[in-house]
């Protein structure tokens, strides 16, 4: 034991004791998905707090010479079934059914609380010596008190894993309306019957609601699948302004429903019983009849929860275990991340960008690795393509490993991959449910902002679409190009070919037939398609031809064809009083796709092209024209540019802007850039430039003095952005030149002067573009990958829910000829994949 003694009081300087703020990473390796609870255990560095499975640990030693670890493991204990437990059938104990919209408290959602037995003690590297508790006991006071200390002080700290999970979370907390104390009620003598009660416009008789200012009974709000009313109570709101009712049928002595259209949430109104008495409703003798807006929301949630319900319901699903079939854990709401990193490392430019290099990876990893971008995708691409987690669950009630396994997995939980890509992210850093295709994009941004050199697997989806529109008086032509990942299809309601079953469904839910079927619209794929390829026309165009505002028609074809196409079926929208809603439609999405038609040919023979001239800006009357760019100047000269331009502003249409909640600079620019042409033109403007960085900046006319010259710094990282597209840093210097230095609008601009930049002579370093590039001059624009538009479909993500802020994603892909679906940490052999109903469409091109 003295050499063992010796040994720790060698390393002593190197042990520390967490102090607030440290992030303790004691619940999961850094490089792997090792826990506690693998084989081996997880090794603490007693210096950095990071954590390291057995086959890391050494490696990790090696590169930092740290020796001092804290070795924990877990055992699990076997679960004690109580007597109250009733026997399922399929030897499962049941769940206990929830009476609470909660995680993690008495009545909600059970969050699994695994028992285990732990072991913890230090081990000295390289050798593994061990040094347990009763061991410090007999070592010098200076000795034990450091390693009691710093010990103690690693259990005690929480793991950066648990601050980041949500332990509790209850959708019953309700806030007091602001409407409730002060509520106006209408002397109409209006008087409510105990029961019996229909909606006042259309005999509805379920989902019924009474305004609690003039005693109106109306039914609720339209659910997505057609189910619940027909919105009379919502737009008797509307069209009163009278703010809160309260659910019939949900009142007892303790409350009921209340729900405030003003605030758009559920609420508390500690005057209730004297709202009611006003419209001769007795609380005390009241009786529930219809289940409460939580009841319903938690048979959602449990619906939600079942295997066989969210998809391919009736049929037994065969689990699935191997490499490339590994699930994910379910962090809350975390199933679009699930589904989508799942399909990405299908792709084999994202498996050889990140997995076939994880050893370079890793050894090039910086002294965090749980901060590295690289290193954790490189992580997750391993865990689940490895098969190393593709383990059948442990079942809490089989000690002896009998029966048969179950469709969930031990599976990963990607917590530092969340964490890390959702980090600074108002939505994506939340436990929120998000849109699949929202953190899609996300995910593409951030690897492209991570492979400024190297490979860019992202450029599997890149591609480029030409923009073709020509003026209805002069027939001249423009052409521009910009940079796509996903094909967006519009989802054509008018264009369903069970038009009549829709309209008697419908009736028979107006009448207030509650056995009315639900009945989901049929869309053809192509008619889809077609509304994606028709042209689409312009009425307020201006044309640099003819000098003024005239129709257009504009065209949208593919410049290039990516290796995977990615389509996004438009399913959420909103309605007419902007409640977000999702299309409940079917769509016959073909296996295979063949898009050559929709080739883009670039300038047709003998086509003339619309001249270079912008459209004359807004100026008070006593401006000289002569100072204005793009008139009478060009972008490389801004002697000609006037500091006393003053832009005029419909005022009108800045207020009306204002008033929808946008920043005044904000509305100012988006009615100087698109020429006071109107309220919709400034709308869609502000819409497409919602997420650039200087959004609600001032406005800045050209040549005033605070716009980017060429003697101003330009931001290197928008720079690097823009080389890292394929583009040379003189070409990117020069769009960010002329857009003020914001990146989006450098995006934008270069790709509508293409022909200026391959004409670049000189570039603005004073050096060739010829000689900076070996003599020769590389086509402008992106790194895209093109080829024959000929596809095949090898995944699909499927949402389940109202809309993208709830509900459920699970994501089918197709290996080695069978169709899996992964759903959460459940892989199974799909039976009968539904890809009518699909959100995003994954092909990849088929080999000629």
């Amino acid at each position: 034991m003295a050499e063992v003694g010796d040994v720790l009081m060698s390393v002593l300087s190197t042990i520390r004791v967490p102090k607030p703020g440290d992030r303790v990473h004691k619940d999961e390796c850094a490089l792997s998905f090792s826990t506690p609870e693998s084989e081996g255990g997880l090794y603490m560095c007693m210096n950095s707090f990071l954590g390291f499975g057995s086959q890391y640990v050494d490696r990790y030693h090696a590169r930092t010479g740290q020796r001092a670890y804290l070795h924990i493991t877990r055992t699990r204990k076997a679960k004690v079934q109580k007597e109250d437990d009733n026997n399922s059938g399929s030897g499962h104990p049941p769940k206990k059914k929830p009476t609470r919209l909660a995680i993690g408290i008495e009545g909600g959602f059970d969050v699994e609380q695994e028992l285990y037995e732990e072991d913890v003690k230090v081990v000295i590297l390289p050798d593994r010596q061990e040094v347990t508790s009763e061991d410090l006991a007999t070592m010098p006071d200076v000795v034990r008190e450091r390693v009691s200390l710093s010990m103690a002080g690693i259990m005690a700290a929480d793991s950066v894993s648990h601050a980041l999970q949500v332990q509790q979370w209850d959708g019953e907390v309700r806030q007091e309306s602001r409407h409730a104390a002060d509520l106006k009620q209408l002397d109409n003598g209006v008087k409510i019957p105990p029961s019996g009660w229909r909606c006042e416009v259309c005999d509805l008789q379920e989902n019924i609601w009474m305004n609690l200012t003039d005693g109106k009974v109306m039914c609720g709000r339209r659910y997505f699948d057609g189910s619940g009313g027909n919105n009379h109570a919502l737009l008797h709101f509307q069209q009163t302004g009278y703010p809160i009712a309260v659910k019939l049928g949900t009142i007892t002595p303790d409350g009921g429903d209340v729900y405030s259209y003003d605030e758009d949430d559920m609420v508390l109104d500690a005057k209730l019983p004297e709202h009611l008495a006003h419209f001769g409703i007795n609380m005390m003798t009241m009786e529930k009849t219809e289940r409460t807006m939580t009841e319903l929301e938690i048979a959602v949630n449990q619906r939600v929860g079942e295997w066989e319900v969210i998809q391919e319901s009736g049929t037994t699903l065969r689990p699935l275990f191997g490499a490339g079939l590994t699930g994910m854990k379910n962090l809350g709401n975390s199933c679009y991340l699930n589904s989508v990193m799942q399909v990405l490392f299908t792709v084999p430019d994202f498996q050889n960008k990140y997995v076939s290099n994880i050893d370079k990876i890793i050894d090039e990893a910086p002294s965090d690795p749980t901060q590295d971008f690289k290193t954790q995708v490189a992580k997750l691409g391993y865990g689940l393509l490895s098969g190393e987690y593709s383990k059948p669950a442990p079942d809490p009630g089989d000690e002896t490993g009998a029966s048969e396994p179950r469709g969930d997995q031990i599976g990963i939980a990607p917590r530092m991959f969340k964490a890390l890509v959702g980090r600074g992210h108002p939505e994506f850093s939340t436990n929120r449910q998000q849109d699949a295709e929202e953190f899609l994009m996300h995910f593409i941004n951030m690897v492209e902002r991570n492979c400024r050199s190297g490979s860019n697997p992202s450029e599997a989806f890149r591609f480029l679409v030409e923009e073709r529109i020509v003026c209805q008086q002069s027939q001249k032509a423009k052409y521009t190009q910009r940079v796509d990942y996903i094909v967006q299809l519009p989802v054509l309601m008018d264009q369903a070919t069970n038009t009549e079953e829709l309209q008697e469904a419908e009736r028979r839910r107006e009448e207030g037939d509650s056995s009315a079927p639900t009945v989901r619209a049929q869309i053809p794929f192509t008619a889809c398609m077609a509304a994606l390829s028709e042209p689409e026309i312009l009425t307020d165009f201006w044309s640099s031809a003819v000098q003024s505002k005239t129709t257009a028609t504009k065209t949208t074809r593919f410049a290039s064809f990516p290796d995977h196409l990615v389509i996004q079926i438009k399913k959420f929208t909103f309605g007419l009083d902007w409640v977000p809603k999702k299309l409940d439609v079917s769509i016959d999405v073909p296996d295979t796709l063949d898009l050559s038609a929709l080739r883009a040919t670039g300038q047709q023979p003998g086509e003339e092209l619309l001249p270079e001239v912008a459209p004359p800006p807004l100026m008070t009357p006593d401006v000289e024209v002569k100072g204005i760019l793009g008139f009478h100047g060009n972008e490389e000269d801004d002697s000609l540019y006037s500091p006393l331009l003053s832009p005029v502003l419909d005022d009108s249409t800045v207020s009306q802007l204002c008033e929808m909640g946008f920043p005044l600079e904000a509305c100012r620019k988006a009615v100087y850039y698109t020429g006071n042409t109107g309220i919709d033109a400034a709308m869609n403007w502000i819409m497409g430039h919602m997420d650039d960085p200087d959004f609600a900046a001032p406005l800045v006319l050209p040549g005033c003095s605070s716009g980017t010259t060429p003697t101003e710094s330009l931001s290197e990282e928008h720079l690097a952005t823009i080389v890292s597209m394929g583009f040379s840093r003189d070409q990117a210097t020069k769009a960010l030149r002329a857009t003020s230095n914001v990146l989006d609008r450098a995006v934008d601009w270069i790709f509508s002067h293409l022909d200026d930049l391959e004409s670049m002579d000189v570039s603005e370093g004073g050096r060739s573009t010829a000689e900076s590039e070996g003599g020769r001059d590389p086509p402008p624009g992106p790194r895209v990958k093109d080829g024959p538009g000929k596809y095949e479909l090898f995944a699909f993500i499927s949402h389940m829910g109202t809309s993208t802020m709830c509900g459920h994603y699970v994501c089918h892909i197709k290996k080695d000829q069978q169709w899996v679906i992964f759903n959460d940490q459940k892989v199974c052999a799909s039976e009968k994949p539904p890809k009518d109903l699909g959100y995003l469409y994954f092909y990849r091109r088929v080999a000629e």
